[in-house]
């Protein structure tokens, strides 16, 4: 088993998704960090946003993160062998209004990493520029439709769900502009 200090961001995520799942926590990772993997690079990010799938108490959550090796500051999980930090959003899963269902889940040396698939994660940077205007998170959301293989249909219909139709024909424009399929 790899050290914390020799663990990549997935790595990282991989071995803190089982070691909280084997405490009967289920997180999945998304935000940044899931834009950094599927982006390919193109983002990077240092923390790792797990969502706390089903609420469980965060003292519960605190304990283990504690056992790994994790010290509590401010609202993150530091550890003095990497320069990743940990945070542990509020649940339940999901992405705008629409509640998260499918799991992707990648294979690491150190652990099973569950995050979002391609399609929410792509929906989670659109959240963030349909309600809160954020011009990165398009880019973002680009980045990652870009990479990979997403369901266009699923993204429109919730986008017409989330009353963002005009925001989301801006995205499609701009993919159809970088030369990708939509």
């Amino acid at each position: 088993m790899k050290s914390i200090k020799e663990m990549s961001m997935m790595e990282l995520g991989g071995f803190l998704c089982d070691a909280l799942k084997s405490n009967d926590i289920p997180v999945v990772l998304s935000g940044g960090s899931c834009v950094e993997i599927y982006s390919r690079g193109e983002y990077t990010s240092y923390d790792l946003d797990l969502i706390n799938q089903y609420n469980t108490q965060f003292k519960k959550i605190k304990k283990v993160m504690e056992e790994l090796g994790f010290k509590e500051k401010d609202r993150y999980f530091v550890h003095e062998e990497t320069h990743l930090f940990v945070e542990f959003p509020s649940g339940p899963l999901g992405v705008g209004d629409a509640p998260v269902t499918d799991i992707a889940e990648i294979d690491t040396e150190a652990g099973v990493l569950r995050l979002l698939t391609p399609t929410d994660c792509i929906k989670d940077r659109l959240a963030a520029y349909y309600h809160w205007r954020d011009e990165q998170s398009l880019l973002q959301a680009l980045w990652v439709a870009q990479q990979n293989p997403f369901d266009m249909q699923n993204i429109e219909t919730w986008s017409k769900k989330e009353k963002s139709e005009d925001k989301f024909k801006k995205f499609v424009e701009m993919l159809r502009e970088s030369g990708s399929r939509t």
